[in-house]
């Protein structure tokens, strides 16, 4: 019978020469997952390898509640766990995170994986291997400014190229970013009892994905939207922000100023009896634009 064991994780398990359960718990970067010993151990000399194989449960790191703790990109290592599952790499078709997904690959020590990540040279030097929208901005402008340039042609040319490093016009686009939040508090019976306020538990983004990775950059939770190319539009992103007023400097940082607002509110009591303190439930919306 498998027994609840605290330093091995979830279960005993059936592998009785392993310190740890079959089922393991990881905290990577705040996002958890659930996976099995052997999928873990499935690369030898892997830096999983060697965590889960020649070290002790009480030698790793945990966190709050007893998960094993990384701290690495949390988004990114759900691809790093497809891969150890079959030794295969499938990513989606619109994939810009392929550079940071290969420094994680380095930094678990996946060998092969680091190749199948790493660009292709062709036998003219050329790349060949899928770039990252950001990587490929920045091969052409490399290439326009090495080109030389005359006649009335180079003008307009270095014109644009300036324009597109200038950080105060070229990237900042136009476009509207939402700030969403939800709160709740409750008032008293007695009119003059002060409010009680609970902390705001997200704070929600929307918008085209490209504007919310510009401003908010680490800050921005993309945990359940991930796949989301930058020209699209979403509205499933939040901030790792407790504060609104944060969500609120950074726009302001990036030339963003608040266009609307709106909010909604609902009351319930906290139990049938309608003497008991009203629970107020609000969600406000603020809508900031840049021209």
């Amino acid at each position: 019978m498998a027994l609840a064991d605290p330093e091995r994780g979830i279960s005993n398990g059936a592998d009785s020469t392993s310190m740890f359960s079959e089922i393991i718990e990881l905290n990577v970067g705040g996002q958890v997952y659930v996976t099995r010993h052997t999928t873990l151990t499935s690369v030898p000399d892997s830096l999983l390898w060697n965590m889960f194989s020649k070290k002790t449960p009480k030698e790793l790191a945990r966190d709050s509640k007893g998960r094993y703790f990384l701290d690495r990109d949390g988004f990114l290592f759900r691809y790093i766990l497809d891969y150890l599952r079959d030794l295969n790499l499938v990513l989606p078709d619109y994939f810009p995170e392929k550079s940071r997904l290969q420094r994680e690959a380095v930094f678990f020590q996946l060998r092969d994986l680091s190749k199948l990540l790493s660009p292709k040279m062709s036998k003219d030097n050329s790349i060949t291997d899928d770039i990252c929208q950001s990587d490929s901005e920045e091969l052409s402008l490399q290439s326009a400014s090495a080109t030389p340039l005359v006649g009335p042609e180079s003008s307009r040319a270095l014109s644009v190229i300036s324009t597109a490093h200038s950080p105060s016009l070229g990237s900042k686009k136009s476009g509207y970013i939402t700030v969403g939040y939800r709160g709740s508090y409750t008032i008293g019976r007695d009119i003059q009892t002060d409010a009680k306020f609970r902390r705001v538990a997200r704070i929600t983004v929307c918008g085209k994905t490209s504007l919310a990775k510009e401003v908010f950059g680490d800050t921005l939770n993309e945990s359940r939207d991930p796949d989301r190319p930058p020209e699209r539009y979403t509205s499933r992103y939040y901030l790792k922000y407790n504060f609104l007023e944060q969500a609120f400097d950074k726009l302001s940082e990036f030339g963003f100023h608040m266009v609307a607002c709106s909010s909604t509110g609902t009351c319930a009591f906290s139990s049938n009896d309608p003497n008991e303190d009203k629970i107020w439930t609000n969600y406000t919306e603020y809508v900031f634009c840049r021209e």
